[in-house]
Parts: C-alpha cells; sequence; structure tokens
C-alpha cells in the first residue's frame, strides 16, 4: 500500500495546473466542443421553418438589389416623360414615376444603398456598444458615467433623435449612418453590461485575475466571447431598425439626398400621387416590409436557438 507522505502535496498540484490552464493557447482551449456547440445550433435553428422563411425572404431582396447592376432593365435615373405614372406593364413591370423613372430599378438600386445604411448602422452600433458595455460592466468606476450618457440618449424617442441630430450634421449616406448608429448604441451597450455585470462574478474570471491575467485579458478571452450569442441576436434587429429607420428619414425629407434612391425617397416621391398611381408607393413599401420581416424572423430563430432556456421548445 503507498504510504500518504508519498502523495504529492495538494498546494503542489494545484499551481501546476494552473500554471498549464494560463499557458495553454487560446485556439486549444476546447476547440472540440465549441465547435460542437455551433453544429448544434445550426441543428437547432434550421429544423424552426420561420427561421428558413425568413432567410428565403431577405434573401431574395437582398440579392436582387445586389444584383442591381445586372438585372435591373432601366438605369435607376432614366426619364421617359411619355410613360409617365404607366401602370405596371411588360415593359415596366412596377410602373413608372411621376418622371417616366422604372419603380422597378429604382427599387433594386436603391436597395443597395439601404443595406449598406443597414449594415454599417449596425456594424457601428454593435462595435462602440460593445466597448461602453465592457467597459462599464467590467469597472465600477465607469459604470455611472457611461450609463448615464446612453440613458441620456435612450430619454429621446428615436426618431426625433436622429431628426435632430440629422438637422445639425447635413444630408448624406455617412451622416444617416452615423445618426442611426447613435440612436441604437445605448441597446447594445445595456445589453453587453448586463451579461458583463453576470459574468465578472463567475468562478472562471475569479481563477483568471486570481492567476494575474489583466483586465484586457480577462474582458477579451473570457467575456466578450460569452457576450457573443446575444449580440448576433441584436445585431438582425438593429439591422431591421436601421433600414426602417433609413426609410423613414429619407420620407421625411432629412435623410439621403433626394437625387440618390433609396426605399424612403421613392415612398417620397410616390405619395403625392398615391392616388392616381398606387405603385409607385406600395411597392417600395412592400420591399421594406419583406427585409424587416425577413430580419425579424431570423433574429427570433436565432434567439431561440442560442438561448438555452428554450432549447427543448
Amino acid at each position: 500500500m503507498r504510504r500518504m507522505d508519498d502523495a504529492p502535496p495538494a498546494d503542489e498540484s494545484k499551481r501546476v495546473l494552473m500554471k498549464q490552464a494560463a499557458t495553454q493557447p487560446l485556439s486549444q482551449v476546447r476547440p472540440a466542443k465549441v465547435q460542437a456547440q455551433w453544429r448544434r445550433v445550426w441543428k437547432r435553428l434550421w429544423k424552426r421553418k420561420v427561421v428558413a422563411i425568413g432567410f428565403l425572404v431577405f434573401g431574395s431582396v437582398a440579392s436582387a438589389s445586389l444584383l442591381a447592376p445586372w438585372i435591373a432593365p432601366f438605369p435607376p435615373g432614366a426619364m421617359s416623360p411619355i410613360d409617365r405614372i404607366a401602370p405596371p406593364t411588360s415593359l415596366h413591370w412596377m410602373g413608372t414615376d411621376v418622371y417616366g423613372r422604372d419603380i422597378l430599378s429604382r427599387i433594386l438600386w436603391g436597395g443597395r444603398l439601404s443595406y449598406l445604411i443597414g449594415a454599417g448602422a449596425a456594424g457601428t452600433a454593435m462595435l462602440v456598444g460593445s466597448v461602453v458595455g465592457l467597459l462599464a460592466g467590467y469597472h465600477q468606476r465607469l459604470d455611472n458615467l457611461l450609463m448615464r450618457v446612453m440613458d441620456g440618449l435612450m430619454a429621446f424617442p428615436p426618431i426625433v433623435l436622429a431628426i435632430t441630430m440629422m438637422a445639425g450634421l447635413g444630408q448624406s449616406a455617412r451622416n444617416v449612418v452615423i445618426t442611426l448608429a447613435a440612436v441604437y448604441t445605448p441597446r447594445v451597450a445595456r445589453l453587453v453590461r448586463s451579461c458583463v455585470l453576470v459574468l465578472r462574478e463567475e468562478s472562471f474570471v475569479e481563477a483568471a485575475r486570481a492567476m494575474g491575467l489583466r483586465d484586457v485579458i480577462i474582458i477579451l478571452r473570457h467575456i466578450l466571447p460569452n457576450c457573443i450569442s446575444p449580440l448576433i441576436v441584436q445585431a438582425t434587429f438593429i439591422f431591421a431598425y436601421a433600414v426602417l429607420g433609413e426609410a423613414a428619414l429619407s420620407f421625411l425629407g432629412v435623410g439621403v439626398p433626394p437625387f440618390i434612391p433609396t426605399w424612403g425617397i421613392i415612398l417620397s416621391e410616390g405619395r403625392l400621387y398615391a392616388a392616381i398611381g398606387p405603385w409607385m408607393t406600395v411597392f417600395p413599401g412592400l420591399a421594406i416590409f419583406f427585409t424587416v420581416l425577413g430580419m425579424n424572423l431570423i433574429g427570433d430563430g436565432l434567439r431561440d436557438a442560442l438561448d438555452p432556456r428554450l432549447r427543448g421548445l
């Protein structure tokens, strides 16, 4: 029988294990388990019919817009005075506007800019909001200052804040991206902060502190990866809100300059002639509707697939 004094000390074993964990590269930390988890997520995601419908709806509209240079029948600014306010025909599938411009071509070209603005606003809001949320949640001395600024932005209705900022910045696609990003950054910041407040008290974060890891390493390696799932879901909703917000700003005349075709501009130009040419507002409105519907269905499916509390539903 092995004597008790022959066994290695418990403290020495713990130090060896902690040293191995600290020196192990991040790429070698349970990669197979992480990959298996994401495979299960995708399987659960594709089992839901609403997600497939969302990808089909959004993918159809997005693909048509991206292929506008090749599939659009006319240039977006080409005018034909003899075809003014013409109803849908075999030549103009969605009719023409008051200047004789093809509505289908303008919707396809306008979708490219609307999606670009939506993606830019969503990406900027996710980046800035994540940084603010991580700093506010992990460093208590910054929490009060940063979140009071976020609360001040959220105190205004989104459309009112967007109109006010656009009035000061001026009409341009870049300013629309900046404005919409500023409007939706507080939502991301509060979401990330709530995740960090829970994660910073977990045992694996305390173990990382005990090993002497710097705060930046702890945030990037241990806290941020655990916030990715809710961030992905939030990004889909912000993209849809940004597309809708760009259309609203352009419709009100404070968004993109009127000579650039976007869905909001097309709606704004067609509203004056909706009684005699309803196709000028119906078709761009349907493009916005299907885009927002598709992204919301995708977001709901991602939320259900990534939320462990809903996996059994």
